[in-house]
């Protein structure tokens, strides 16, 4: 008896050229995709710029009427106000530094 052995070799691929539209697209894929990171880092980084220099202006001195005790202080653009233990809100004038404003808070309990 004789054997036969068969040995089938698959066929190396073709290279085939490239098409020149994918090799565009695969560089337009790559520059997109360069630019869009480039992009989200350069808009986290200002977010993060004016953040971080974002500093409200403290006054140096606020001179509250005699007998008062401030328990909490905030403050906006032209205005600071500071909460006594009074139950009262006191608000001052940034500029001037002048009470501009003074509310009794009413205790509903």
């Amino acid at each position: 008896m004789t054997t036969v052995r068969i040995v089938m070799s698959s066929p190396e691929p073709e290279e085939l050229p490239e098409p020149a539209s994918l090799r565009f697209l695969r560089v337009l894929v790559t520059v997109l995709t360069g630019v869009m990171i480039a992009g989200i880092t350069l808009i986290l980084g200002l977010i993060w710029m004016s953040y971080s220099n974002a500093r409200a202006p403290l006054p140096e001195v606020i001179t509250l009427p005699d007998g008062t005790e401030a328990t909490a202080y905030t403050q906006g653009n032209d205005w600071y106000a500071v909460v006594t233990a009074e139950d009262e809100i006191l608000i001052f004038d940034r500029a001037t530094g002048d009470l501009r404003q003074t509310l009794r808070i009413e205790s509903g309990w």
